[in-house]
């Protein structure tokens, strides 16, 4: 690969650049130096607090173990009322399908049979 006049004058450059680097103040390094100083001390201080875990924002969410104890009790009942309900409360299963209708499954098997021949 040939390289043309402009590209000659341009690598002449960069190779003069390499060479000529400027020094840095010791102004200007003495505070890089100290601000990468505070910034580390900074990060020190806030990684040593752990991070909460899921679990433990969720029961003081609900109120501490006090709460989540009240909370599981109440689940229980409601569960158990769900199951075995008293006599006196409603069938929730009627409200949700609104009908009471039941089949014979002597019915339905015989309604197959007539067309199998």
């Amino acid at each position: 690969m040939t390289m043309t006049e402009d590209e000659k004058q341009l690598d002449q450059l960069l190779t003069q650049a390499r060479q000529s680097r400027p020094e840095l103040p010791d102004t200007l390094a003495v505070r890089i130096l100290t601000d990468a100083e505070e910034v580390r001390l900074g990060q020190k201080t806030l990684a040593g607090k752990p991070a909460r875990s899921l679990w433990t924002r969720i029961v003081d969410g609900v109120g501490g173990w006090r709460g989540m104890g009240g909370l599981v009790a109440a689940s229980a009942a409601g569960v158990w009322i769900g199951f075995a309900a008293p006599g006196f409360l409603p069938d929730p299963a009627t409200y949700i399908y609104g009908q009471e209708t039941s089949f014979v499954l002597a019915d339905l098997d015989t309604s197959f049979l007539e067309d199998t021949e």
